[in-house]
């Protein structure tokens, strides 16, 4: 029986990104912020946003087009 292309691990499948944190990872992210001190719980954590920028495409110039013509 195969594997759904879904399931399948890559070394590319590890770089992606992830909506959901670790709890170290949430804790670093709220040290940094200064929103978590040592000697708070780690239980209850507030959220902490992960997104993903993503950069838009640029958009060409009209002086540009016009000295290609």
């Amino acid at each position: 029986m195969s594997l759904h292309r879904s399931l399948k691990t890559q070394p590319s499948a590890l770089n992606q990104h992830r909506n959901v944190l670790t709890r170290t990872e949430r804790v670093a992210r709220l040290k940094d912020k200064g929103r978590f001190n040592e000697g708070d719980s780690p239980l209850g954590l507030a959220k902490v946003g992960n997104r993903q920028v993503v950069a838009g495409k640029k958009k060409k110039d009209k002086d540009e087009d016009e000295e290609k013509k």
